[in-house]
């Protein structure tokens, strides 16, 4: 189930009151002697209310400033730190002595790193890429400045907890984690069974291997009303910061009391009773006590209020032998030191595990009532959007980047080594890193706080662009000494430019010569050699395609439109299919031409008045019209209403016709006190059809390369293309929704895809691109608690077919009846929903929402057998499709420069000497950092993926040119033109090194597996 993603109220409802009662009332103490860790922490937002820079001047630089002197002052004194982003500011502003005594309190154990990521990274939107590459770049910094090593997880915000994570954690080298926020049902169910502290195993593990021991906190909230035991108005008086006479009192209506030699006892007995009451919920007699919240500790007076005063509560209770208690401050792996210890004892008495065992996720969170946290898997989808493409493009940066300054080694490129390329690549995975946090991703953080991360992602894609073009152009070039006399500072040019951090990419418009061609180099990200067509926007439409060698390629020439009715007279697109080697670079040429022999796209208008002005296409208008509208290629044929919203599919493999269409909705809010906000969905109830205004019009792209309908709503351009090529992009729809709903008031847009497959009010959704999980439509709970985050992926079936709805972003997905799916767009909420935020959200931007329909058929499937299995795989079409979505092929320009020499390219260069299996990803090729100099060393970490997929789909014609090798790979074999000097097994996040490892020459990967390689390559 899920959590929440901001603060809990100050003041408690009366049924959170009453839930809290359930683990309060009529407790039968056994008192029997309990060992209690007592760990202080502090939860630190890297934005939410302020922006990143503003909280670490006003608060997070004080908290560090303290930290040091106050736990120098006593050695019994402990403090644990979670994110490096904030760290690594501080670090690079203190003098050495703060440095050195930073290093000897950790290293005397009273100062401990927990988890270590860049940030506390939300667990339910981001991608898998990104919280790997956030864990290593807080890992990273802390191997070169601190030396340390982080052993337990701590994630107390995030709202809701993917196993994912829990999984990423085990491959980093963790062996236990503790989590918070999950819904408070399952927390009083896991609270009655003792199952607070269980093994949380990845759901496709068939042995132990995934098992990571994972501590839940058992009350509403984690900070220090909600910590100490089960009731709040008494754990609210140890907190001494609201004191008498402070700025915080507590809400429940009685004061702290400051501890003294004539209350101790009578305190220490109140506090005792909260823990012992703790403690019946646990297993152990080993038990966590957390003392911390939001930003605590940036005043000097609180270190004083708080140890001073647990000082003497500890030293009164460790002093009572009756008590039978022993407590102390300690950090987070104390705990778990303690705990494992104490589990060992008691499996060894029993002879069976003391902790159960637990798969799964838990999404959707709520924290009270039917308060469920869906909604920000959709708020500020714009930006979710642009993390996505963020993502592919500081991946495709970081392999080009580090090939290319190979070979810029082998050739003494000085123009390439001394660039800062390294330092902004560095920056733009900590603006990635950054945008992981829990409020940044999410869209629960004020409007100015969303502008500056839009501020850091633009730089970033900015910066990433340069570095993609300079390194594709080294390795393009046949003279790689001709790199070092180009004057340019940028070779080679993206196709596409976002101006501003709050605006759609737009495509740049390429200026053709009849003299001299433009030359178009085109990557594919793709570990697999592929067939894509590429999209590019011109000033002439006699424009002609070219091999670099001077084949011609065909291809498509469409109208570039201003807007629905008006068609540019100075700008074209061309589109031809490109095919490109595995992770390759391939040379085009593009020339103005009578002699053109590409093809006019033809129009036809629906509902539409005509165009102004035709210029050189056929543009026909259709007017009284009964026939559907249909597009169609070698595999589908659509039909469309003359809305232009789909109604029907053929599948050509076996001629047969499926009910298959696509509906937009309205959901509003409830009129009760609590409405919708950044984080909450509370609906007015089911979804209800989104009527236009008026009859859109319809526009009808016919072509060689691409037919598409486009339909113009007041608020969604909503276009559905196909591709008649042969192969992977051919199989599936693509659905491009431009969505505006700036004008609207307390509204969430939705589209819903509707068929006549029986899924039986099951559906399966991704987590974070990684895993699938199984979903079945509770009709008993809310509408808002069926509602859960899609990363990449979800999908209905039944024993014939799967409908899957693959996409570019993350979003809220759900399946409201049997045969249905449907995901939200964007919503525009205009009040806030009580979980700190303080405003609505109501900054919205034009929104492009990218996705694909893929329909397949399956053979030979149990649906019995099916519902009983905790585990499903998409098809390995639907990961390739997926993956064409997510890693599009990236064109560049060659800038043009009359005054310079000509430069001699390759035709193509493919990275890799063939294509890897297909269920092998190459998830990064990340240039390690140097452990003593500023800058990069000579190694790369190369993290694979094996991805698991389902066999039980017929495959004709998938147009796959890779195949499955059981996991296996030949290192020697990978790289074309780069040796391979060494490669050596590594923890994930490149913190740990098997005892056993040495050089392999053979990979083999376990199916889902993720692995770290580090790899140095030589250019030969």
């Amino acid at each position: 189930m899920v959590l929440s993603a901001a603060k809990p109220p100050c003041c408690p409802t009366e049924k959170e009151q009453r839930a809290n009662e359930v683990l309060k009332a009529e407790w039968m103490i056994a008192i029997s002697h309990i060992n209690w860790t007592f760990v202080v922490y502090l939860c630190l937002d890297l934005g939410w209310l302020k922006t990143f820079n503003d909280y670490f001047r006003d608060k997070t630089q004080y908290i560090f400033n303290n930290m040091v002197l106050k736990l120098k002052e006593d050695s019994r004194r402990k403090f644990m730190w979670s994110e490096i982003s904030y760290l690594a500011k501080w670090w690079d502003m203190i003098d050495i002595p703060k440095k050195e005594a930073v290093k000897s309190l950790l290293q005397g154990g009273q100062l401990e790193i927990v988890t270590g990521g860049w940030v506390m990274p939300d667990e339910a939107t981001p991608h898998y890429f990104a919280l790997i590459d956030q864990l290593i770049e807080g890992h990273q910094w802390l191997e070169k400045n601190l030396g340390v090593k982080p052993r337990s997880g701590w994630s107390i915000d995030p709202f809701g907890h993917s196993p994912t994570m829990a999984y990423l954690l085990k491959r980093a080298g963790f062996s236990h984690m503790l989590i918070q926020r999950v819904h408070y049902a399952v927390k009083k169910h896991f609270s009655l069974q003792k199952t607070l502290e269980f093994f949380w195993r990845q759901n496709w593990d068939l042995g132990s291997v995934t098992d990571i021991l994972c501590h839940m906190m058992p009350f509403y909230s984690y900070d220090i009303p909600h910590t100490c035991g089960p009731d709040p108005k008494i754990c609210c008086q140890f907190d001494f910061k609201r004191l008498p006479g402070g700025r915080y009192g507590c809400p429940w209506g009685v004061p702290p009391e400051a501890i003294s030699p004539g209350n101790v006892q009578s305190r220490a007995q109140m506090l005792l009773d909260q823990y012992r009451k703790k403690s019946k919920l646990f297993r152990t007699k080993v038990v966590l006590a957390p003392l911390g919240d939001d930003f605590r500790f940036n005043e000097y007076t609180e270190w004083d209020l708080q140890y001073r005063n647990y000082e003497q509560l500890f030293n009164y209770m460790n002093s009572q032998p009756h008590l039978k208690v022993k407590i102390q401050f300690g950090t987070l792996s104390d705990y778990f030191d303690a705990l494992e210890k104490a589990a060992g004892a008691a499996a060894k008495k029993s002879g069976q595990s003391l902790f159960p065992i637990l798969s799964g996720d838990f999404f959707t969170y709520a924290d009270r009532d039917d308060h469920y946290w869906s909604g920000y898997f959709t708020s500020r989808p714009f930006y979710k959007r642009m993390d996505r493409i963020m993502e592919s493009r500081l991946r495709t940066a970081e392999i080009l980047y580090h090939l290319a300054l190979k070979q810029a080694q082998k050739y003494q490129i000085n123009k390439f080594l001394s660039s800062p390329h390294y330092t902004t690549l560095t920056e733009a995975r900590r603006n990635l890193g950054l945008f992981q946090h829990h409020d940044a991703i999410t869209g629960t953080s004020k409007d100015w706080v969303v502008v500056d991360y839009g501020t850091r992602l633009l730089q970033s894609l900015n910066s990433l662009d340069k570095i993609i073009g300079d390194s594709a152009f080294l390795l393009i070039l046949k003279d790689k000494k001709m790199y070092q006399s180009h004057p340019s500072d940028t070779f080679l040019k993206m196709d596409m430019r976002q101006s501003s951090q709050d605006s759609l990419p737009r495509k740049n418009t390429i200026q053709l010569s009849a003299r001299e061609p433009r030359y178009l180099v085109v990557y594919n990200p793709f570990e697999q050699e592929r067939d894509s067509v590429v999209s590019l926007c011109v000033n002439s439409a006699s424009v002609k395609v070219l091999t670099d060698s001077g084949n011609p390629v065909e291809a498509q020439v469409s109208a570039v439109w201003n807007d629905e009715k008006s068609i540019s007279q100075t700008a074209y697109e061309v589109s031809f299919l490109a095919h490109i080697p595995p992770l390759g670079l391939k040379v085009y040429k593009l020339l103005e031409s009578q002699s053109s022999s590409s093809h006019l796209a033809d129009y036809f208008l629906y509902n539409n008045d005509g165009v102004a002005e035709n210029g050189i296409f056929h543009v026909k208008k259709m007017v009284y019209v009964k026939e559907a509208i249909t597009i169609e290629n070698s595999f589908l044929a659509l039909w469309f209403d003359h809305s232009g919203l789909l109604e029907k599919v053929k599948m050509k493999e076996d001629n047969k016709y499926h009910e298959i269409k696509v509906q937009f909705l309205w959901y509003g809010t409830t009129n009760k006190r609590d409405r919708s906000g950044a984080y909450l969905f509370l609906p007015d109830g089911q979804g209800q059809p989104y009527v236009s205004l008026r009859q859109p019009s319809v526009r009808v792209t016919r072509g060689r390369i691409y037919s598409e309908i486009t339909s113009f709503f007041d608020h969604v351009t909503h276009k559905v293309r196909l591709y008649n090529t042969e192969g992977i992009e051919g199989q599936s729809m693509e659905v491009s929704n431009i969505v505006d709903i700036r004008s609207v008031h307390n509204y969430e847009i939705v589209m819903r895809i509707s068929s006549k497959i029986n899924s039986q009010n099951r559906f399966y959704t991704d987590l974070n691109g990684y895993q699938i999980q199984p979903r079945r439509m509770m009709s008993k709970l809310p509408l808002q608690a069926n509602v859960y985050p899609m990363s990449t992926m979800a999908y209905i079936q039944d024993t014939e077919h799967r409908l899957s709805l693959l996409a570019a972003q993350s979003l809220g997905v759900s399946s409201m009846a049997s045969g249905q799916m449907e995901v939200f767009m964007d919503r525009r909420l205009m009040q806030d929903d009580n979980r700190g935020l303080g405003q609505g959200i109501h900054d919205n931007k034009v929104t492009a929402n990218l996705f694909r329909i893929l329909l397949e058929k399956r053979n030979g499937v149990n649906m019995e057998e099916e519902k009983k299995s905790s585990v499903n795989y998409p098809s390995l079409l639907s990961h390739m499709t997926s993956s064409f979505l997510n890693h599009p092929f990236l064109p560049m320009i060659l800038k043009a420069e009359p005054s310079s020499p000509t430069f001699k390219m390759l035709s193509e260069f493919p990275l890799l000497q063939s294509s890897l299996p297909c269920d092998i990803h190459l998830v990064n090729l990340r240039t390690i950092q140097s452990k003593v100099a500023k800058g990069y060393s000579d190694e790369a970490a190369l993290i694979l993926h094996r991805k698991g997929f389902d066999c039980q789909f017929s495959s004709p014609g998938l147009g796959l040119s890779c195949s499955t090798t059981q996991g296996k790979m030949s290192v020697p074999k990978v790289f074309n033109q780069f040796a391979v000097e060494s490669l050596i097994p590594s923890s994930l996040s490149l913190m740990h090194t098997p005892p056993e490892a040495q050089n392999m020459t053979e990979i083999k990967l376990s199916p889902m597996e993720i692995s770290t390689f580090r790899i140095r390559l030589r250019s030969t």
